[in-house]
C-alpha cells in the first residue's frame, strides 16, 4: 500500500475477528514504531505485546466506561481488546524525552512543553498503527483507561508510564472516513491574522 493512502484509508476500528496475528506481522509493526522519531533521538517509548486472554482481560476492565443518554454502559472498546489476538501496550520513559542534559532539578532541564513523552509515544503509535493498516490489519488508539491499574497488572517498572493501547487484528468491516476540514481552514502562511 502506497503511503498517502495508507495514510488517507486508515481508521480507527474497534471491531476485529479472533483470527491469529503472526509473529512476523507484529514484529514489522514493532519495528514501525521503532523507527518513528523522537526528541533527540531519546526513543523514551517501549512497548508490551500481551497475548494472553486473561491479561487482557484484565486490561479490558480498566476501560473507562462510557455514558449514553446520562447512563454509564460498558466501554465498548472491552470486547475489542477481549477479540483480538494482540495488545500492544506503549509505555514511555519518564523524564527523558525533551530534556537537556544538566540538572534535572534545574526550570532550564525540560523544555517549555514539559516531557515530550506524549509526543513521542503519539509518533510511535500512528507509525504502529499505519503499519497495520499497510499489513492488512486495523486497530485504534485507546487512551481513556486507568494507567496505573495497567502498570500494576504489566508490573510497569517505576520510572515508566503506560501512555497508550493499541489492539491489534483483522477488522470485521471497513470504516469510512469522517469529513475533514480543506486546507483553507487549517492553514495559515506566514502570520496568523486575526
Amino acid at each position: 500500500m502506497e503511503l498517502f493512502e495508507a495514510i488517507s484509508t486508515r481508521r480507527s476500528i474497534r471491531r476485529y475477528t479472533a483470527d491469529p496475528v503472526d509473529d512476523d506481522k507484529v514484529n514489522k509493526i514493532l519495528e514501525a514504531g521503532r523507527w518513528a522519531p523522537s526528541w533527540a533521538n531519546t526513543q523514551c517509548w517501549r512497548f508490551v505485546v500481551v497475548r494472553d486472554p486473561e491479561v487482557k482481560a484484565r486490561i479490558g476492565q480498566c476501560l473507562m466506561g462510557a455514558k449514553i443518554e446520562g447512563k454509564a454502559v460498558d466501554n465498548p472498546a472491552t470486547k475489542a481488546i477481549n477479540t483480538v489476538p494482540v495488545l500492544i501496550v506503549v509505555c514511555a520513559e519518564m523524564n527523558k524525552s525533551g530534556c537537556k542534559p544538566g540538572d534535572p532539578t534545574s526550570k532550564d532541564f525540560v523544555t517549555d512543553k514539559g516531557d515530550w513523552f506524549m509526543f513521542d509515544t503519539a509518533l510511535a503509535s500512528q507509525n504502529m498503527v499505519l503499519a497495520a493498516h499497510g499489513l492488512g490489519l486495523a486497530t485504534v488508539i485507546m487512551g481513556a483507561f486507568d494507567a496505573p491499574a495497567v502498570e500494576e497488572i504489566l508490573g510497569i517498572p517505576k520510572g515508566y508510564r503506560v501512555v497508550v493501547l493499541l489492539p491489534l487484528g483483522v477488522p470485521t468491516w471497513e470504516g469510512k472516513a469522517p469529513p475533514r476540514k480543506t486546507l483553507d481552514e487549517i492553514v495559515v502562511h506566514d502570520q496568523w491574522d486575526s
